[in-house]
C-alpha cells in the first residue's frame, strides 16, 4: 500500500516554513541591537574611552548576530588527523558560540549611556530597547515563538511600570526631607510591593 506522497516540494515547503521565521528572529535582533548603539551613542562624547567602547560595542553586536547567522551550521566531525582549514573552522565555530557577545555589547551600550549628562527618559527608552534586545536573541537562540513569552507578562509589563517611575523620578529635582520625598519613597515602595506579588507566584511555581 502507498502511504501519502511526500515529494520534494513538500519537503522543501515544510523545512522553508521555520527558517523564514527563524530569519526575521535574527534580523530582528541584529537591527534592536544596532538601534540601542545608536541611541546610546548619540550624541558623540568624546571621554570615558568612549570611542574605544563604541568600537568594542559596534564589534560585540555585529559578532552576536554573526553568531545567529551560523546557530545553524553544523559543527565538522572530529577525525583523527583534521586538516589545517577544518581546526580552524571548528575553533571559530566554538569561539563564536561561547563567548556572550550579547552580554557584552549590553554593558558597551550601557556605559555609553552613562557617559551623557542625566536623561531619564532617554535611558528608560533605551531600558526597554535592550530588555527587548535580550528576549529577542533568546527567542533566536532557541527558535521560539513570541507567545512563549505570555507567562511572563505581568513580569514585563510591571518592568515597563517601574522604568516609567524611575524616569519620572529622575525628572523631579533633588530636594530634602517633605512631603514630595516622602510620597516618592511610598510610590518606590508600593512598586517594590507589587513586583514581589507578580514575581512570587512564578518562583513558588518552579520549587
Amino acid at each position: 500500500m502507498s502511504g501519502p506522497a511526500q515529494g520534494p516540494g513538500r519537503l522543501h515547503a515544510v523545512a522553508g516554513a521555520l527558517p523564514m521565521r527563524a530569519v526575521g528572529m535574527r534580523a530582528a535582533a541584529v537591527l534592536l541591537g544596532a538601534g540601542c548603539l545608536i541611541w546610546a551613542a548619540l550624541p558623540a562624547v568624546h571621554r570615558g574611552y568612549a570611542t574605544f567602547v563604541l568600537a568594542v560595542t559596534i564589534a560585540a553586536v555585529a559578532a552576536g548576530g554573526l553568531r545567529l547567522a551560523l546557530a545553524t551550521v553544523p559543527v565538522p566531525d572530529e577525525t583523527y588527523w583534521p586538516s589545517p582549514g577544518v581546526r580552524a573552522w571548528r575553533a571559530f565555530l566554538d569561539m563564536m558560540r561561547q563567548v556572550p557577545w550579547e552580554e557584552g555589547a549590553v554593558i558597551g551600550i550601557a556605559w555609553l549611556e552613562v557617559l551623557h549628562p542625566s536623561r531619564p527618559w532617554h535611558t528608560a527608552v533605551l531600558g526597554a530597547g535592550l530588555i527587548a534586545y535580550l528576549l529577542v536573541v533568546h527567542l533566536a537562540e532557541s527558535d521560539a515563538r513570541l507567545a512563549t513569552l505570555r507567562p511572563q507578562a505581568r513580569v514585563l509589563g510591571l518592568g515597563a511600570v517601574v522604568l516609567a517611575l524611575g524616569a519620572a523620578a529622575g525628572m523631579l529635582p533633588a530636594a530634602g526631607p517633605g512631603a514630595g520625598s516622602a510620597l516618592l519613597r511610598l510610590v518606590a515602595a508600593g512598586a517594590l510591593i507589587a513586583a514581589a506579588g507578580l514575581v512570587l507566584p512564578y518562583v513558588a511555581r518552579d520549587v
